[in-house]
């Protein structure tokens, strides 16, 4: 019933406020039953409403809070995914699904609504998830890795203008554009970071387990180049290159009858995986993203909960008599987020995410 905007409200109030049945969804087995109608209708984010996508990312957020649950849904084996049109799946873990579906989600956003919250969501998500990666499917590497990608190009967009802007010195424009685009550059700036902090987490707990997001970075090292000298990537960067040259170093060194292709040289991956010692590897913090509800949601729940009521109930309602809610409302929702740090006695202090009305 996730197509209907209603069921998903009622996930939601289940998920989020009963411990029991966010319990009970944890300890299944058959995850799929619930997920595949998840990542279905996230799939065809296009053709539901801005909060019935808010309500599906903040139950994967929710989820994602708990490590058992990141782990075995890379467990479980999916044999095809007939809804994905983009690409076949086949064989295909239900964990890389859901990166493939958050990388889409995120890709959607960027080109459609351009929701800065949504961003967070689907990164806050990922980055729980990054640490118990395991055998993500070459086409979730590839997107992880593309998910980079596409960011820098958002970024060095904003880059291109503020500097244009502060070139030309278009004062008719106002300095409320060159600051606007300054503070959006800041939140692309704490996007690819968090992306290379996923891709860090991934690369420290678990390369052995992940050829394919190896086989990925190598491939599409380019990519990371023009961030090497860059302050708030230089440390993240240094332990992606640092497995770069592991493996560069040792595919130089190795003599091949004919050129590498794509099965060789993941072959070589595989192999030298096991040799892998992560020697040289700084080791930061992992990110931990949580979802609290503010402190007084039924500003927002109680006119959303009465649109929906007006949209299906077949009574008449004189529109221009209601004062709960604005007739066509679409509310916003805030989040907040922070990484993890640790106290004076090394001990790790976890930061909330608030994905709020």
């Amino acid at each position: 019933c996730l197509a209907d905007e209603t069921a998903v409200l009622l996930l939601y109030s289940l998920v989020q406020g009963n411990s029991d049945f966010l319990e009970y969804v944890l300890v299944r087995t058959d995850l799929d039953t619930l997920f595949m109608p998840i990542l279905e209708t996230l799939y065809s984010a296009s053709r539901r409403t801005s909060n019935q996508i808010y309500m599906l990312l903040i139950i994967l957020l929710i989820l994602s809070q708990d490590s058992s649950f990141n782990a075995s849904i890379h467990k479980m084996i999916l044999p095809g995914v007939p809804w994905y049109k983009e690409h076949l799946l086949h064989q295909t873990s239900l964990g890389s699904l859901m990166v493939i579906i958050l990388i889409r989600t995120v890709q959607y956003n960027l080109s459609k609504l351009r929701d800065v919250y949504l961003h967070t969501t689907c990164l806050a998500t990922l980055a729980n998830m990054a640490p118990h990666v395991h055998r993500l499917s070459a086409y979730a590497s590839q997107r992880l890795v593309s998910l980079f990608y596409m960011l820098s190009r958002k970024y060095n967009k904003l880059v291109e203008l503020r500097d244009d802007k502060l070139q030309t010195k278009a004062i008719s424009t106002g300095d409320g554009l060159v600051e606007d685009m300054s503070a959006e550059l800041q939140i692309y700036t704490d996007f690819l970071r968090i992306v290379l902090e996923i891709l860090n987490a991934i690369l420290t707990y678990a390369l052995p387990r992940n050829p394919e997001v190896v086989y990925a970075i190598m491939h599409r090292q380019e990519v990371f180049q023009p961030f090497k000298s860059h302050p708030r990537f230089a440390e993240l960067l240094e332990n992606i290159y640092n497995v770069l040259d592991f493996f560069n170093s040792r595919m130089d060194a190795q003599r091949m009858d004919g050129e590498w292709s794509v099965e060789k040289v993941l072959l070589f991956i595989i192999n030298n995986c096991r040799s892998w010692r992560g020697e040289g590897m700084k080791m930061f913090t992992q990110l931990h993203f949580s979802y609290e509800q503010e402190s007084h949601p039924e500003e927002f729940f109680i006119p959303y909960v009465w649109q929906l009521v007006l949209s299906r109930c077949g009574f008449s309602f004189n529109a221009d008599a209601i004062t709960l809610f604005p007739v066509g409302m679409h509310a916003n929702k805030e989040i907040y987020y922070d990484e993890m740090n640790t106290n004076q006695n090394g001990e790790l202090n976890e930061q909330r995410v608030q994905v709020d009305p």
